[in-house]
Order: structure tokens, then C-alpha cells, then sequence
């Protein structure tokens, strides 16, 4: 979602409707949730204005739960705790940073992190998010010593093939229009394999609440 070279899932997502609904000229295509760049996983896209509206309108009431899994640099004991920071922008090195609570600009930035298994130097990671700030997993885990693996914009030494490990693993929200509640999930890339994840970790972050 946040290059402009190559097909897009926005380009992906209006030719898709296209095709299946046979529209000709220009087919709309809401961005209702983004990714960061080097993240894979699901997303939230809709087919009309009035969806894109009411969807967007849960992301801001914080009515949607957004859980990732991530592959962190260091190795962290097994449990839950809830992290806490004051997160602003910095625009000159186009990332975030991790700042006093008094700084110009700053943002509460919260989520639960659950560490799943530690192995090899590193951690598989359970997040849900309680806000939604621009990087900020990324910036909170690198500024406690545990980059995400790959992610060299926030300090990390390794390297992926592709991306960065951090994957939005599952989401929840409610339907536009029929308003029952939804749950979306995605398994991580191949590429994560590699590092020791297996299919049975994934199985176990989803049956965790």
C-alpha cells in the first residue's frame, strides 16, 4: 500500500471488482486500513462509500481488534504485559520516535504483547493493538532493544528476503451492512519458515485470546 511502484492492492482490488462485476470506466475502491510498506497480512478495503465510511468510522472508535504476530531480535520471557509509550513523528528521517509524555507533538501509543516462544535469538510475538499510531510496533519493540527481525529502519542487524517479520495476523470487526461480527486471518509468508515459525505456532496465536 505504501509504494507507488508496481501493481498496489489498490490496483489488485479495482481490477478484481471490475472483472467480477463487469463494470466499465472507473470502479471505487475504499482504502479503509493500511500496512506499512515491508508488512504483509490483511487489510481492509471496500466496495462503496457508504461501507468505507462506516468502516472507517470503527477503526476511529476503536470497535475493531487488530492482533499481528512478529518475529522480534532478542530473546523475551514467555507471557503477556502491556506497553506503554509516547510515540511523535519525525519528519526529517521519515520514522517515529519514542519521546517524553510533555514533547511537542506526542501520541499515547499502547498495545498487549504476548511472547509465544523464544528460540535462537529471537522471539515470536503476539500483538493487539489498543492504538493505532503510524510504526508503532515497530518503534515501541526497537525501543525496548527488540527490533523486528529485518527491520533495519528501526535498528535491527538481520535481513529478510522480503519485508520485514511482521505479519497482521488476524482482525475482527463488524460487517457494514449486515452488521454481524467478522473475523479476517492470514498466516504469515513462506519467507517466515526460515526463522523456525511453524504452522503449529500459528495455530497456537490464533486459539490465544
Amino acid at each position: 500500500m505504501g509504494t507507488t511502484e508496481g501493481p498496489t492492492a489498490y490496483t489488485w482490488a479495482a481490477d478484481y471488482l471490475k472483472r467480477k462485476y463487469n463494470k466499465p470506466g472507473k470502479v471505487f475502491v475504499g482504502i479503509v486500513s493500511r500496512l506499512d510498506t515491508f508488512t504483509s497480512g490483511v487489510l481492509v478495503l471496500a466496495r462503496t462509500s457508504k461501507s468505507a465510511s462506516r468502516l472507517a468510522e470503527q477503526f476511529r472508535n476503536s470497535e475493531t481488534e487488530k492482533t499481528y504476530l512478529a518475529v522480534v531480535e532478542g530473546e523475551l520471557p514467555l507471557g503477556r504485559q502491556r506497553l506503554v509509550d509516547w510515540v511523535r513523528k519525525d519528519d526529517a528521517a521519515h520514522r517515529m520516535r519514542c519521546v517524553g509524555e510533555s514533547a511537542s507533538g506526542a501520541q499515547q501509543a499502547t498495545l498487549q504483547l504476548e511472547a509465544l516462544r523464544s528460540y535462537s535469538g529471537r522471539t515470536l510475538v503476539r500483538v493487539r493493538l489498543e492504538t493505532g499510531r503510524k510504526h508503532q510496533i515497530r518503534v515501541q519493540l526497537a525501543s525496548r532493544g527488540h527490533a523486528v527481525w529485518g527491520d533495519r529502519k528501526y535498528g535491527a542487524t538481520t535481513k529478510m528476503p522480503i519485508g520485514i517479520a511482521l505479519h497482521s495476523f488476524r482482525l475482527q470487526l463488524n460487517h457494514p451492512t449486515l452488521r454481524d461480527r467478522r473475523t479476517f486471518g492470514s498466516d504469515p509468508p513462506s519467507s517466515w519458515r526460515a526463522l523456525g515459525v511453524t504452522a503449529a505456532d500459528y495455530a497456537d496465536a490464533n486459539a490465544r485470546r
